[in-house]
């Protein structure tokens, strides 16, 4: 008997990966949903009757999907599949209704256990010729996947690793955005970004980092209406002065920085090495904080994470910024990790 099998996620590759993970032997109707109103209109269909989920994704969210499906009785098993790895994040989709949660990047072994215990799979079961399909990793259409696409998916559970940290250091819960990948000139930068007003004050911290022929630098841009809250969180004493404005910069930008390059340089098996973080000013607009590459027109491999404290008037942008000279070396990485 054949199992439809619904993939949501806004990530080509990410859809795929799950695809991959799925049992051998196991006879299924897969369904690619492209995001969270997609899925609810193809689990209306029939097209679903186990359901992997991702949470980040543009409009309607996993957390919306999973509501809607508890709201509307919907006869299916959806289990999520994020890098959003926070402890509350897995709190709140079981009190939605998913039975599972998985991790990002997907464990093959983990899939199929799962499965096992739910009674959705049995290694045994054999389908009959009349429902005999090819394993999944021969079903799915061959599609180009950019690196832009290949980057995207490694900078969301990177995303997530960073947001567990910071959430289990301030015991809150970290709202993510879809991580946003672009290549830019470095004189377009300021205006490139997409979550901070040019008009807002800002504080910044950079740090470059190195490895594998990987080079480029870290950005925080910090808003500075979000100091004093932040200073809370953290447990300072001390009331706002410039000492404490940059303790907080340089303590996010080590939380941040440090988890997010790990994360991502543990996917890409290789190494960064993090430099001296400098402060490259505080209380100025975007343009005057990123002056320093208004007059260069070299191309940047550009990935922007805006980060909100959920019930806290903080939010920052983390960017991470390749120079044109990694791409090369970076595709070759990544080539060769997907062959």
């Amino acid at each position: 008997m054949t199992t439809r099998v619904l993939i949501c996620d806004d990530s080509n590759m990410a859809r795929k990966q799950m695809a991959r993970a799925l049992p051998e032997g196991w006879p299924v109707e897969i369904t690619f949903a492209e995001h969270g109103q997609d899925a609810l209109d193809k689990l209306a269909a029939g097209q679903g009757e186990v359901l992997f989920l991702d949470l980040n994704m543009p409009g309607l969210d996993g957390y919306a999907v999973l509501a809607a499906i508890k709201q509307a009785d919907m006869p299916v098993f959806t289990i999520v599949v994020s890098g959003d790895i926070q402890p509350q994040a897995r709190e709140r989709v079981r009190k939605l209704g998913a039975i599972d949660f998985i991790i990002k990047p997907t464990d093959t072994a983990l899939v199929a256990t799962l499965l096992r215990e739910y009674g959705l799979y049995s290694p045994v079961e054999q389908p009959s010729p009349a429902d005999a399909l090819l394993p999944p990793s021969l079903v799915i259409p061959d599609s180009n996947i950019s690196l832009n696409d290949y980057l995207q998916e490694i900078a969301n559970i990177a995303m997530g690793r960073a947001a567990d940290l910071l959430a289990r250091l301030l015991d809150v819960f970290v709202k993510l955005p879809v991580p946003r990948v672009a290549m830019i000139a470095r004189s377009e930068l300021s205006m490139a970004l997409s979550s901070i007003s040019q008009h807002d004050q800002c504080s910044a911290v950079c740090q470059g980092f190195t490895g594998a022929g990987l080079a480029g630098e870290a950005l925080l841009l910090f808003s500075d209406s979000s100091f004093e809250d932040m200073a809370r969180l953290l447990h300072y004493d001390e009331t706002r002065s410039d000492g404490l404005e940059v303790e907080v910069l340089m303590d996010m930008s080590s939380i941040l920085f440090g988890a997010f390059l790990k994360g991502f340089g543990d996917q890409l098996d290789l190494r960064l090495w993090l430099g001296h973080p400098t402060v490259l000013g505080r209380h100025r607009n975007i343009s005057e904080l990123l002056a320093h590459h208004s007059n260069q027109s070299e191309q940047l491999l550009s990935i922007e994470i805006n980060y909100e404290i959920e019930g806290h008037a903080i939010a920052c942008d983390l960017l991470i910024l390749l120079t044109a000279d990694s791409v090369p070396n970076l595709e070759k990485k990544l080539f060769c990790l997907v062959e």
